[in-house]
């Protein structure tokens, strides 16, 4: 099979995550009669009929069948579809295949570089192409479109990681710990991934194989909202299923705000965006608390934490959260004393909120001052 690209899958790199074993033979091509245009969030470009234009790209000449099916599953989940095109080569006509946009795609201002989109989107485009197919067997079109953004998100944490500091711990090499195995991931919104793994140990010996699963979560944005002036904080309430699995006779907890920090995302937008979401208050100050993993030992989960300076007026009781995503929550706006001891008698048993009120008592003064 002959395939003409235009898009993200000019290149290289992606096209060989994506396309899988087997050769990668390219010749620049053109496609008379369309133009690309940028889509609106202007991530990816799309290709749209436009009399006396011209796209230039790549074709991809005799991928195998298995590329082709995986092509298909990435492709096709976003309603893209295989149509057969002319283009030229060399100036010669050769015939290939395109996948083309569905309809009603919106384009947006500008133009579209492969080299400025390669600089920030290739490398977690990479990683989401891995966990895709990694499957086995690949999802259906269906099933992808809805997993999709918690696919990206997963690869937007992994490009998200970075090492902190190593003034005690050990300062790892990059062949220290590698991965000897891994099964398929298991779910459709979070991941358990079985895998098998070597590393060094401190006598400087290496461990067995060791068989191990991960639970493969996001990176989140977790604020606690303070007003400065009336020294008040406020606590998000809801049911969750950590404490319901666990057989808690009271699954309803007191959290901060906190929320999945979306591909192409900070987590300080997380953090605002979640704070109006969840308890329509609007932050005008975000102040870092930390960065740490919630349960090393089996999950990936990993929280940015904040202090959110905002005003907070209400002294009741109130709801809030996003109905279309399920949310149902009860806001609770009190002094800071009143929250801190909600901690000391377990009331409050979420650790990122006990965190957030710790590190609050030792910095709120200043907060204050700043107000």
């Amino acid at each position: 099979m002959n395939l003409f690209v235009y898009g993200t899958l000019l290149s290289r790199d992606l096209m060989a995550a994506v396309a899988g074993p087997g050769p990668l033979d390219p010749a620049p091509a053109v496609l008379n009669g369309f133009s690309l245009r940028p889509m609106r969030d202007n991530v990816v470009p799309f290709i749209t009929p436009a009399d006396g234009a011209a796209t230039t790209g790549i074709v991809w000449r005799d991928l195998t069948a298995d590329q082709q099916a995986r092509l298909d599953a990435y492709e096709g989940a976003f309603g893209y579809t295989l149509d057969q095109v002319q283009v030229l080569v060399n100036g010669d006509p050769v015939a290939a295949l395109c996948y083309m946009p569905p309809k009603g795609i919106i384009a947006g201002d500008g133009s579209w570089s492969l080299a400025t989109w390669e600089a920030v989107h290739l490398a977690p485009a990479i990683y989401a192409a891995s966990e895709l197919f990694a499957h086995r067997p690949l999802p259906e079109h269906g099933a992808l479109r809805r997993m999709w953004p918690m696919i990206e998100a997963r690869a937007w944490s992994k490009h998200r990681a970075t090492a902190g500091p190593s003034t005690v711990r050990y300062t790892a090499k990059p062949c220290d710990i590698r991965m000897v195995a891994q099964r398929p991931p298991q779910g459709s919104f979070f991941r358990l991934q079985s895998l098998d793994v070597k590393h060094r140990r401190f006598d400087g010996a290496q461990s067995h194989v060791l068989v191990r699963e991960v639970f493969v979560g996001v990176d989140a944005a977790i604020v606690l909202p303070y007003d400065p002036q009336r020294d008040r904080v406020l606590l998000v309430e809801q049911a969750r299923m950590g404490p319901f699995g666990r057989h808690d006779p009271n699954p309803w907890t007191l959290e901060p705000v906190a929320g999945i920090v979306d591909a192409r995302e900070s987590p300080q937008m997380t953090a605002r965006r979640e704070t109006q979401e969840e308890a329509n208050v609007t932050l005008r100050h975000i102040e870092p608390v930390s960065q740490f993993y919630a349960s090393p030992g089996a999950s990936t989960d990993y929280f940015y934490s904040f202090i959110g300076l905002c005003d907070l007026p209400a002294t009741e009781a109130y709801l809030g959260g996003l109905a279309s995503e399920g949310e149902d929550l009860r806001l609770h706006p009190m002094s800071f004393d009143a929250a801190l001891d909600l901690a000391d008698t377990g009331e409050i048993a979420t650790g990122p909120l006990v965190l957030l009120l710790n590190w609050l008592a030792r910095h709120r003064d200043r907060l204050r001052a700043m107000a």
